[in-house]
């Protein structure tokens, strides 16, 4: 889902790697005389997992692994991981706890659930300093629409922007825990920066401990951009888990974590932000 135009105006701050994580010598010059490591790279969507789950497997576990064995070699100190509140399915307890045992449902969240537990191996075996974030629904600006994988929330708002008609699947009665990009930024920041003793080896939901339905989105979604959304519904897709909330107790303790930004706030910025990209390309 990156784009190197999302780091325009970075230009001299930044060193920039293009390459593939599944080969060892990118992974080493990536990681060559780093302190922190911090890998969000994969394939993040829970239908093309479904359609391709090799894919999925490689770019999520094998990357991994060959991440973490160039970590080790290079003595990188520590490494977060972004792993995915789908690890969880369809559990029956809400909100999710990090001890309730996870039911991936999809490749894609179980691709994820073995990176994350390849990390906290490495850390509990000391080989490294590890953290997984298990991420709840993020979106915010620079999020890409463009695509028949899209996140529903830029998919949404560029519906509403083009006033054209958006997609649901499913009934709309599904709910999320959407999680305004900036908070999942502080938590990934505190994982980095907390005393290792405290927090290597451990995972954390990553939220902002609220549940919304579907139908609600859309519904404000409609009320923030001032434009009613129309949609068609469609079958329900394969791997899409019924609902999700994060329980935040243990971030807060480990981590400090507080989510800042609120669903309504979120979409406020990020709406901005598309307008805005639509008044620079006019």
């Amino acid at each position: 889902t990156g784009d190197k135009a999302n780091l325009a105006g970075l230009d001299g701050e930044i060193e920039f790697l293009r390459g593939d994580l599944c080969e060892a010598a990118v992974c080493r010059r990536a990681v060559a005389r780093i302190e922190v490591v911090f890998h969000l790279a994969a394939l993040p969507s829970v239908a093309r997992s479904v359609e391709d789950p090799w894919a999925s497997h490689a770019a999520n576990v094998n990357a991994t692994m060959r991440l973490l064995e160039a970590c080790r070699a290079a003595r990188v100190r520590r490494i977060v991981y972004a792993s995915s509140s789908s690890v969880y399915g369809d559990t029956a307890v809400l909100p999710k706890t990090e001890a309730v045992e996870p039911l991936p449902r999809s490749p894609y969240a179980a691709s994820k659930l073995a990176g994350e537990q390849y990390v906290l191996a490495f850390a509990r075996a000391g080989l490294l300093e590890g953290v997984a974030l298990r991420y709840f629904n993020v979106f915010g600006p620079r999020q890409s629409p463009h695509s028949a994988y899209a996140a529903l929330i830029p998919a949404l708002l560029l519906a509403a922007l083009e006033q054209r008609e958006a997609t649901l699947f499913g009934d709309g009665k599904q709910t999320r825990d959407f999680t305004y990009v900036d908070n999942v930024v502080d938590a990934t920041l505190l994982a980095a920066t907390r005393p290792g003793e405290a927090v290597s080896g451990s995972v954390a939901n990553i939220g902002a401990g609220a549940r919304t339905s579907l139908l609600e989105l859309i519904e404000l979604v409609g009320e923030i951009t001032g434009r009613e959304l129309v949609y068609q519904r469609l079958p329900p897709r394969e791997g899409d888990v019924r609902h999700s909330l994060a329980d935040l107790q243990r971030a807060e303790r480990l981590l400090g974590y507080r989510p800042r930004v609120s669903l309504a706030e979120g979409l406020r910025r990020t709406w901005t932000w598309f307008e805005g990209q639509l008044a620079a390309a006019a």
